[in-house]
């Protein structure tokens, strides 16, 4: 399971960017998380798309109301269940998250006044229909490679 929720001045993304990234950014966390691209694991991700007021906003201790119509500032959070999550893995998802987001704004890079959060939510932290949900349960489904799921039993000591 896994919550990718992008932060952005109101009107910064158009339909299509949000339809593009919805995708995107889905498969920038899917693949480092199960080791492959697995269409049939997108069910477990969310993406929300989240519009501040640039009054609402700030770089530098400056309102982006105050600043100007050139001021870009995004946060992208990204909370993922415990798993292998090794730093390169982190990584390996910052780095994709952020190709994304410069892709469906149509630049050659990602703004550096665009942030990316990575969260793992402890085992036994997230729930879903009705009860507390796990990694470990996940791992028969078939769309972990079985180099990540010795990763993530090794990471949980499991």
């Amino acid at each position: 399971m896994t919550i990718i929720t992008v932060n952005t001045p109101t009107g910064r993304l158009s339909q299509e960017q949000r339809r593009k990234l919805a995708e995107t950014l889905t498969d920038a966390v899917l693949v480092p998380e199960v080791g492959q691209f697995a269409p049939p694991a997108r069910v477990g991700f969310q993406v929300h798309f989240v519009e501040r007021q640039p009054d609402m906003m700030a770089i530098g201790g400056r309102l982006l109301v105050d600043i100007g119509p050139e001021a870009d500032a995004m946060v992208i959070d990204v909370a993922v269940m415990d798993g292998d999550w090794r730093q390169e893995v982190r990584t390996a998802v910052i780095e994709r998250v952020l190709a994304a987001m410069a892709d469906a704004c149509d630049m050659a890079k990602p703004s550096p006044t665009w942030w990316v959060n990575f969260r793992v939510i402890d085992e036994g932290s997230w729930g879903s229909s009705g009860g507390v949900l796990s990694v470990l349960s996940l791992l028969d489904s078939g769309v972990f490679t079985e180099e990540k799921v010795k990763a993530i039993r090794a990471a949980l000591g499991a």
